[in-house]
């Protein structure tokens, strides 16, 4: 049985534990299908550039705890509150906490969205800022803003239209439609679905699959890949060609083709 390791986030609304270099974050609010809070806020902010610099970490895994992933903004607190006092101090506050989905995007590191029930709004901007969606048959995403009289944050208009393209995005947005899960798949917002009971499993194993890889090659690759959407091809060309004589001097290379040769699994080590 593999060791597993807790990691501090100083409040019980957001869980980690890192095994078999598999970071596993929980939004833990299931009582509020997970809304997003001040304190989860706070622990995001904080705990994923941590998780990027872990060299025990070589996937993150975000989930929900209960039937649900998020639900976005908690929207009986802001009822509650009414209008923010000030459009400044608003402003303030969402470029704040937009480092939560800036930092899922940009960490080093693969991530893994694991979507047991509903992701809306915010919380469906966190699943698309994740590299690879994985979702439980019943589950759906809705970016719900519309019925909000809101127009929309966390990332959700740059990633959504990078996945389905701008036409789609704006039907998406505009109408605030609710997508199933097999159409998640078939549009391209979801890698794979898998019958509820099995989804732990299989996001599980999908992100251990990619925990075991060769960590610098896949901090590349990764951002070779983001970097592919806002640059032009000379660029991106110049951009491999260095990280291929990068990757090729490391030891996980070595490592890689002695696996290959000896016909066994490679031990990656970052190195």
């Amino acid at each position: 049985m593999s060791e597993q390791r807790e990691c501090e986030t100083g409040t019980s609304e957001v869980l980690c534990h890192v095994e078999e270099r598999v970071a596993v974050v929980t939004l833990n609010r299931p009582e509020a299908r997970n809304a997003i809070s001040m304190e989860m806020k706070r622990a995001l902010v904080e705990l994923i550039p941590a998780l990027g610099s872990d060299k025990g970490v070589g996937c993150v895994l975000l989930t929900g705890a209960g039937g649900a992933f998020c639900a976005g903004g908690d929207t009986k607190r802001m009822a509650a509150e009414g209008k923010p006092p000030s459009p400044e101090e608003r402003r303030r506050q969402l470029r704040w906490e937009h480092q939560i989905p800036a930092g899922l995007f940009r960490m080093p590191k693969p991530t893994v969205a694991a979507l047991p029930g509903p992701a809306a709004g915010a919380g469906f901007a966190l699943a698309l800022a994740c590299d690879l969606r994985v979702m439980a048959e019943s589950a759906f995403v809705t970016t719900a803003y519309v019925k909000l009289g809101l127009s929309g944050d966390y990332g959700m208009s740059w990633f959504l239209t990078r996945l389905v393209g701008t036409a789609r995005a704006k039907e998406i947005q505009f109408t605030g439609m609710r997508i199933s899960a097999r159409e998640c798949e078939r549009m391209g917002l979801a890698n794979r679905t898998a019958p509820d009971a099995e989804l732990s499993t299989a996001s599980l194993a999908l992100a251990r699959e990619i925990a075991a890889g060769p960590p610098i090659a896949l901090r590349h690759m990764k951002d070779n890949l983001n970097r592919s959407t806002q640059e032009d091809l000379e660029s991106i060309l110049d951009l491999e060609a260095d990280r291929m004589v990068e990757s090729a001097t490391t030891n996980d290379y070595i490592e890689a083709v002695a696996a290959f040769r000896e016909k066994r699994p490679p031990v990656f080590k970052g190195e």
